[in-house]
This record gives structure tokens, sequence and C-alpha cells, in this order.
């Protein structure tokens, strides 16, 4: 597919500011020259100071603000690393891997009507996929309640509906809901969520004969496609293990759903 090249290269950044948006949902501006590099859909890996988290954890990019040299990055505590980055405060230094993997196909929905879907944790990367998009756009979002973190952001793009699970804010459901209660149409689906989810768009978008890219959530390992640990099943054969699967971690995390067996 096409995408963006990635530049990679470790450096240490340093936080500027940190606050929580929702229930283990941290947001996080860092100040890194890695901002330059930075498309929507492409992630960073941050490393934490324990030393009994040795591996990297990837994270996407929310934002990227290129000229000020600060990346924004939204992201759930799952674990000890995370929840080591979850104490961090303005000053305090952390060493980061990027830019990784290929983000969104932006030139594929130049002057077309775009559909952007993100569900949990995949809503962040929607906000820089919106600003970059000169397109005409709707953004779907889909949460467990009524915290809506992110709305507000991506409302100065595009016209934001709403699915939550518990019924407290705009159709109770998934995302996948809004399309059938709101009747939304478009030429391309950008979508970056849960296993499920991206499983539901896939088959929509074939139903109804629409380019759709994905965006897949992986655990990963080493984040640089050595360690074969993030693999999915795809339509070709890779170059790289001469099988029928490809590396989220630098063949994505962004896919054309046609390509990929989720």
């Amino acid at each position: 597919m096409d995408g963006q090249k990635v530049f990679k290269k470790k450096e240490k950044a340093v936080v500027i500011s940190q606050e929580q948006i929702a229930g283990q949902i941290y947001d996080m501006w860092l100040e890194t020259e890695l901002a330059r590099d930075a498309h929507a859909g492409q992630f960073v890996a941050l490393y934490p100071n324990n030393a009994s988290t040795l591996l990297p954890r990837p994270i996407s990019i929310c934002e990227a603000d290129k000229s000020g040299g600060r990346l924004r990055l939204v992201y759930r505590i799952a674990g000890k690393g995370t929840a080591e980055f979850a104490s961090y405060e303005s000053g305090d230094p952390v060493d980061v891997l990027g830019v990784l993997g290929s983000g969104f196909p932006i030139e594929r929905a130049s002057g077309r009507k775009v559909l952007l879907m993100g569900g949990g944790i995949g809503i962040p990367p929607m906000l820089q996929l919106a600003k970059e998009l000169d397109a005409e756009k709707h953004i779907v979002l889909g949460y467990r309640d009524q915290e809506l973190f992110l709305k507000k952001d991506l409302a100065r793009y595009g016209k934001v509906y709403i699915a939550t699970e518990d019924g407290s804010a705009g159709v109770q459901g998934n995302v996948m809901d809004v399309l059938r209660v709101s009747g939304l149409r478009a030429d391309v689906i950008m979508a970056c969520g849960p296993m499920p989810m991206l499983r539901a768009v896939k088959q929509y978008a074939e139903q109804h004969d629409i380019e759709a890219y994905i965006s897949l959530e992986e655990r990963m390992a080493c984040g640089v496609g050595a360690c074969l640990g993030c693999v999915c099943r795809t339509r070709d054969v890779d170059a790289h293990s001469h099988v029928h699967n490809a590396r989220i971690c630098t063949d994505g995390p962004v896919f054309d759903a046609r390509e990929v067996d989720i």
C-alpha cells in the first residue's frame, strides 16, 4: 500500500506536560525532533526506566506539531511500563524510538468523502489524521461510557458522531451502530480500534464496495520488524518471512483492509 517513508532513530525526549483525561487515559506532550517526520497512523516506542520492563512500549501518535518539535501521545495504562509513563512530569526525560510504522495513505482520500472511525484507544490516531486530510470527513467515535476523551479536539475538523456501550452518550452500541442509525456513506474508510471493530469495518467495506484502511492494534516487542512477534495473515507472501504474514510494526500498522485476513 501507499505510505510515508519511515525515519527511525532513538533520542531522548523531554516531557512538556501530562494530564489524566479519562479513567486510565493520559495525555502527554513530548519535546522531540521526531515530530518533524511524524504522520497520521505512525507510532513511537517509549522506553521505561524500570529495569524489570526492558522492552519499549508502542504508542500511536495523536498529534504532531512539526514546527514546534512536539508530539502528543494519548495512551491507556495497560501494565507496568505505561503506569510508569503516567507518573512522568514536566521536564522528565524519556528515551523514544521513532518514527515507526507506515501511516494512513492520505493521498487516497484527497477530494473524496471519508469516514474516520476510532474505537477506544484507537481514537487518538484519528486526531492527526483529521488534521492532515484535505477531504470531506465525518468522524465516528466509539466509547465505553460518557468519558468522551478527544471529542472536542476532533470536532474542530469534522462532524463527530458518538457511540457508547452503556448508552450514556450518542447511539447505544458501537461505531457500526452509528452507521446503521445515521445512514452515513463514504468513498473511503480509515479506522483504528479493537480487532472486533476492525473486522466489522472490513466486512462492511467489502459489502458496500468501499475502500478501507485499518490500523491494527497489536502487542509488539522490538517495534522494528526483527522479532516477528506481531504478525497478521495477508493475501500476499511477505518477502521477509516468505509466508502469508505481514509484520504489523513495519509493514503496518495501517493496511488496506482487503490485504489482511483478520
